[in-house]
């Protein structure tokens, strides 16, 4: 089974997220939307949609979003089956969060690595 299928999403703490958002939007063009962050629409070699996006976002440091973890900032990877890997991560003795999510956003499992960061993966929903 492959694991990792390409990332989904960069996320990161900010002591001043509305500013720090404004800073990216305008010297780097991001299109920062409302909810803090922007999906990048993944395309190939030609410029044509292929059908993935890549979410950046930054979060107020008081969050505790990426608990237990202390790192300010958390990697979401695309994955084809995340129960599956979930169970196989905890099979090989990796601190996995027993908690998996479903919506309509897909299907989200956690493992913390090594270094203490917390590591989401994402299995996209069915078509995308």
């Amino acid at each position: 089974m492959k694991r990792v299928t390409g990332i989904g999403g960069i996320f990161f703490k900010a002591k001043d997220a509305p500013t720090l958002q404004a800073w990216y939007k305008r010297h780097l063009g991001i299109d920062v939307q409302v909810w803090g962050g922007a999906a990048f629409s993944w395309a190939d070699e030609r410029g044509n949609p292929t059908g993935g996006t890549t979410i950046w976002s930054v979060g107020d440091a008081s969050a505790d979003t990426f608990a237990p973890s202390t790192a300010p900032f958390m990697i979401n990877y695309r994955v084809a089956d995340a129960r599956a890997l979930h169970r196989m991560l905890k099979d090989e003795g990796c601190n996995v969060l027993d908690k998996i999510d479903e919506s309509e956003y897909g299907i989200f499992a956690w493992v913390i690595d090594p270094e203490g960061n917390k590591v989401e993966l994402w299995q996209p929903p069915p078509g995308q």
